[in-house]
């Protein structure tokens, strides 16, 4: 039988998209057959405390040799020296999602550490594997070479389409931790510009991956004076988030960086249109029939383009008519699955 170890950082069940494209392909190697080990790593990566670091270096030395191993790349990244010492051991796959140093709010100094760490575990890998072509591009800047990338995006569940919220004001719905990363802060600094326009923000992710992001969020809400119209639902299991698509009029995501945009597929597949930006993998994700995208972090251009979505009810068609011929195009999770199976049999002994 097939067998494959997978080395993943914390809570499997985390509701991010990196955690929830891990699980699903794990999930779907087993299906095809596959024998699949989960090993928990300790939370602490990518910032690995020394305790987590002793952790990881045991479980890789535990594997018996000739194993296929997928390590994470919130884990590689900070495991240059571990994994050189099994190189040649074991057969070394990394998964990632986005470049560690890529995370908005880090200082330029860690921005360099992550980078150099990440890119001398990269070079202990026999294979990476990465979710989008974008990804490809900015692994080049780490003396990756396209060859030794294989791209397996994300699959995406059939949904219901979006009925809308039936309101005056409408819905806008944002699906994303709360995390600088997601620029919620440029959100609400945009809307703050459009207090005439009638509209309720429902704002769906985890308040505990960051808490003082959390925090800062909430506040900056009540001082732009817009609490009254932005609703925090907290995490939600897939069952309410599904919900939350269908009684949405549009979904807006204002991130600085996206490695795929997991989410952005989620939208279309529910056939909202979509107000987003260009950072990373996004206008990979979102065609221009389906959304309006913007600079990461421009306010005023966000604004603008909200404006036009909110006031122009014959766009808000357009993107969703858009966003519905899109979703039958988008890759299911069998497929991924099947071609995450298929990369990981050529990785040789």
């Amino acid at each position: 039988m097939r067998s494959a170890h997978f080395l993943i950082p914390g809570e499997i069940e985390t509701r991010t998209g990196g955690y929830l494209y891990d699980r699903r392909i794990m999930a779907g190697l087993s299906m095809l057959g596959w024998q699949v080990e989960l090993h928990r790593l300790d939370a602490s990566f990518p910032m690995p405390t020394p305790a987590a670091l002793r952790g990881a270096a045991e479980t890789l030395m535990a594997l018996p040799a000739g194993a296929l191993v997928i390590i994470d790349g919130l884990a590689l990244g900070a495991l240059p020296e571990a994994v050189s010492l099994h190189r040649k051991r074991l057969r070394l796959v990394g998964l990632v999602h986005h470049p560690l140093a890529l995370e908005t709010g880090l200082d330029t100094a860690l921005q360099d550490r992550l980078r150099a760490s990440e890119r001398m575990a990269l070079t202990h890998v026999r294979q990476i594997i990465v979710t989008s072509p974008h990804t490809v591009r900015a692994l080049a800047d780490y003396g990756v070479s396209a060859q030794r990338c294989a791209v397996v995006v994300p699959g995406t569940d059939s949904a219901p389409l979006a009925e809308g919220s039936g309101r005056a004001d409408l819905v806008l719905l944002c699906a994303a931790s709360l995390t600088p990363r997601k620029g919620h802060a440029v959100l609400f600094r945009a809307l703050q510009r459009l207090k005439s326009l009638p509209w309720h923000l429902r704002c769906a992710g985890s308040t505990t991956l960051d808490p003082q992001t959390a925090l800062t969020l909430r506040t900056l809400a009540m001082e732009l004076e817009l609490a009254e119209r932005i609703e925090w639902l907290g995490e939600l299991d897939a069952v309410d988030l599904v919900a939350c698509y269908q009684r949405a009029d549009v979904f807006v995501l204002p991130s600085w960086y996206e490695g795929y945009g997991m989410v952005l597929a989620e939208a279309l597949a529910h056939g909202l249109p979509i107000v987003s930006t260009t950072a990373g993998a996004i206008p990979d994700t979102v065609p221009a029939s389906a959304g309006l995208l913007v600079p990461p972090g421009d306010d005023m251009a966000l604004a603008e383009a909200l404006t036009r979505v909110l006031a122009q009810p014959e766009l808000r068609q357009q993107l969703a008519d858009g966003a519905r011929r899109v979703r039958t195009t988008l890759p299911d999770w069998p497929s991924a699955c099947a071609q995450f199976a298929a990369v990981l049999e050529t990785v040789s002994t």
